[in-house]
């Protein structure tokens, strides 16, 4: 084994001396009384003043008198720390001699060599440490999107002034309205610039009260308010909603401008009022945002208690409508419809109830709604689309050949299973195509789902007839004629109401039953009340007419004993 010759004294000294000015971190030496006696060249880059100017000068550089009061208290905190303890430590910002603020790491250690006390410093930049922390606790508590605080930082911020505030503290909760249909249509980075256009609105009308603006992400955004009166808060969200009034422009790769408007939904709950725990209101203004929604969206609703009933009440709906469909409670009642210069049925309109076994025969307004919130449409349809197919199986084998209408949504024609069902129900129940007639309404075609028109042409080759309900109340009437295959147009009932004595009114039918001479297609008016109106239509040159005059909507049994009265009526007349 070789023998170790220890270093000698001076080389030993100079390789300290090296290793000291190689250190990454800034070492400093102080004498007693805290005056500079040596730095090494980390320190010089580091505060920018070279060992000359720092020797023989104080650790702050100037004289005290010199210094700010918060630079003194330091460096009093710094001595009385290794006076008593012989170490110091901390963390804290120093500028530099360009003006850099440096975050900082600085330790000092007290040494005593013989009789003599040194002060051994040293500093380690953490400037790119911390503004990695920053960056990171950026992330973790604002969206990138908008920069606005996020949900997290929100429920802090409500948590502690609700802790703090004696006054009253609201939170708003927003959402854009159709917003999965406007990110279709502008695309990831249109609708990036939509939500990024909105929220800087939102700031520009600086709402007085405002504590906190967050983004939730997507389209769902907070606001909380502390005010002396929540009222106040009513006016501000007034001018929220009146700004959501004007477009906005949102540009297209640069060249053309696509205007959107931007309409929001909002539940409003606040303190002391609804609740004293800040989950509770938050909550409790989501219900309020939900009921806004459920009822259509841009408005502003203020959570109270009777939200509670809603929703107790639309769960008990809800489960009584899948009872109902699994246990066949629906039942199809028929409105007959007329050939106006005749006299005789034609066909009839099938009108759904449902007989409730407790609150008993109910009308489509008590039911309608929450079976197209629940999903429920197709199960309905097939339900009574079967009651039909079964009802004409026996007219048919009675002799009559008369058609029956249902109507469906638009949302039924987007369900990849309807056309099998009208199909299998014709297979299954050996029925003629053209017995069974199938009506949408133009609202439900202004939703544009996107196979409506593939599955009207399948059921048209099929040959199922398809009427277009409420003709003329819609915005694009004429646009619909042209792309879709219609059989029969339905005159909706408001141009029939006041047919004989408003010329307006006359006009339009006669104009709707000249467009209907020219396409090839048949016309129904809906709603006649009275004989007047009837000759009215017939003089005009319109075939087919339903209203209360003719009669209301019946049961299968009384519908059956009419045709069988009109049938006999027939032969006694022959």
């Amino acid at each position: 084994m070789t023998a170790f010759t220890p270093m000698p004294l001076a080389d030993k000294q100079q390789l300290l001396v090296k290793l000291c000015e190689q250190y990454e971190d800034a070492i400093f030496i102080l004498d007693a009384n805290l005056y500079y006696l040596s730095v090494n060249a980390t320190y010089e880059r580091m505060i920018g003043y070279t060992e000359d100017f720092l020797l023989g000068r104080p650790l702050g550089i100037y004289a005290a008198e010199f210094l700010s009061e918060e630079e003194r208290s330091i460096l009093v905190d710094i001595a009385e720390h290794l006076d008593s303890q012989g170490f110091y430590e901390s963390d804290f910002s120093m500028p530099n001699r360009y003006g850099e603020l440096l975050d900082c790491y600085m330790t000092y250690r007290k040494i005593k060599i013989g009789h003599t006390i040194y002060y051994v410093g040293m500093v380690r930049d953490m400037s790119a440490v911390v503004k990695n922390k920053k960056q990171v606790a950026h992330l973790l508590n604002y969206d990138q999107l908008t920069e606005l605080p996020n949900r997290k930082v929100f429920l802090s911020q409500t948590s502690d002034l609700l802790l703090d505030s004696y006054q009253e503290v609201i939170i708003v909760r927003l959402n854009i309205d159709r917003y999965r249909s406007l990110a279709s249509l502008l695309g990831p980075d249109g609708i990036n610039s939509l939500i990024k256009k909105f929220v800087t609105r939102i700031k520009d009308l600086k709402l007085g009260c405002l504590r906190c603006f967050s983004h939730f992400g997507g389209d769902d955004f907070a606001l909380l308010f502390e005010c002396s009166d929540a009222n106040m808060v009513r006016h501000q969200l007034d001018i929220l909603m009146q700004m959501c009034e004007r477009p906005f422009f949102i540009s297209d790769n640069g060249a053309t401008n696509t205007e959107v408007y931007c309409h929001v939904s909002v539940g409003v709950s606040y303190y002391p009022e609804n609740d004293n725990e800040f989950i509770g209101l938050l909550t409790k203004a989501e219900r309020a945002l939900n009921y806004v929604k459920q009822q259509g969206g841009d408005d502003v609703f203020w959570y109270n208690n009777s939200l509670l009933e809603l929703n107790a009440d639309h769960l008990q709906l809800e489960y009584e409508l899948k009872r109902a469909t699994n246990e066949g409670q629906f039942v199809a009642y028929y409105q007959p419809k007329f050939a106006l210069d005749t006299g005789d049925i034609s066909g009839f309109e099938a009108l759904v109830r449902w007989q409730h076994p407790i609150r008993g025969l109910l009308q489509p307004i008590d039911f309608i709604d929450a079976i197209l919130s629940h999903k429920l449409s197709l199960e309905l349809f097939s339900q009574v689309a079967t009651q039909i197919a079964e009802q004409l199986t026996i007219w048919q084998k009675l002799g009559f050949d008369q058609h029956i209408c249902i109507n469906a949504d638009a949302a039924e024609f987007s369900n990849p299973e309807f056309f099998d069902v009208v199909s299998n129900l014709l297979a299954q129940h050996q029925i003629a195509a053209h017995q069974l007639h199938i009506e949408v309404t133009e609202s439900s075609l202004m939703k544009r789902h996107s196979n409506v028109k593939e599955q009207l042409n399948s059921l048209k080759a099929l040959g199922v007839c398809l009427a277009l309900d409420d003709f003329g109340t819609g915005y694009a009437s004429l646009s619909y004629l042209q792309e879709y295959p219609f059989d029969f147009i339905k005159i909706d009932k408001s141009f029939i109401s006041k047919i004989t004595a408003d010329k307006t009114q006359r006009a339009i039918v006669n104009a709707i039953l000249a467009l209907a001479e020219a396409l090839d297609m048949q016309v129904i008016a809906e709603g006649i009340e009275n004989e007047q109106q009837r000759d009215l239509l017939l003089a005009m040159g319109c075939q087919y007419g339903q209203g209360y005059w003719f009669g209301k909507p019946m049961s299968a049994e009384v519908t059956t004993n009419m045709l069988m009265q009109q049938h006999l009526s027939k032969n006694n007349n022959d």
